[in-house]
């Protein structure tokens, strides 16, 4: 295929995608879970019992599998976080994708990483969070263009400059662009 007929098909996804909304209903960063507020180490929380439980596959439903690896993730406790996740009953959820990605990201497997948002791009096109974070990662790889790239996505998709995924990874490619190194924020 001819570059033209990419940009189309993009194009066209995109679009298309613009109908649902970019996130889960309910589901934004800032989010956090019980997992590290009140379970000991070695424990998640359990939405449906309402308490902290060791990890075992089918022992949690995926929201709460969910919930915990990103908190888990944004803790900066990525193998942990990785391992909760890999608890998924559904291995295409795009959320779950995501916070794979991001943990081996931020673990310093990048192109890991990288598969995984690829994976959760394909399942959702208009999933934002996840064109930020793979953003974040290209930038990592020096792949300006390729970030500007997810950037104009994220754009289309939010219908302005607007939204948090685009500010963060804009600004996120500003820094790079004056001091060589991405300005990715950390999550406490």
């Amino acid at each position: 295929m001819n570059r033209n007929c990419h940009s189309l098909i993009l194009a066209a996804t995109l679009g298309a995608a613009l109908c649902g909304p970019a996130l889960a209903a309910g589901e934004t960063e800032s989010d956090t879970s019980n997992t590290v507020k009140s379970c000991k180490d070695g424990e998640v929380w359990d939405k449906r019992e309402k308490k902290c439980v060791v990890p075992k596959k089918g022992a949690l439903d995926d929201d709460s599998i969910y919930e915990a690896g990103r908190d888990l993730a944004y803790a900066g406790r990525y193998d942990q976080a990785i391992s909760v996740l890999g608890l998924a009953q559904d291995r295409n959820d795009k959320r779950i994708l995501n916070f794979l990605g991001y943990s081996h990201r931020k673990d310093g497997r990048l192109e890991v990483g990288i598969g995984y948002y690829r994976q959760a791009i394909d399942i959702d096109p208009a999933y934002t969070l996840v064109r930020e974070y793979y953003g974040e990662a290209l930038l990592t790889k020096g792949d300006v263009a390729g970030a500007r790239t997810q950037l104009a996505a994220i754009e289309l998709l939010c219908g302005s400059k607007a939204c948090a995924e685009y500010e963060q990874l804009s600004a996120g490619i500003a820094a790079y662009k004056t001091s060589g190194k991405s300005g990715i924020r950390s999550y406490p």
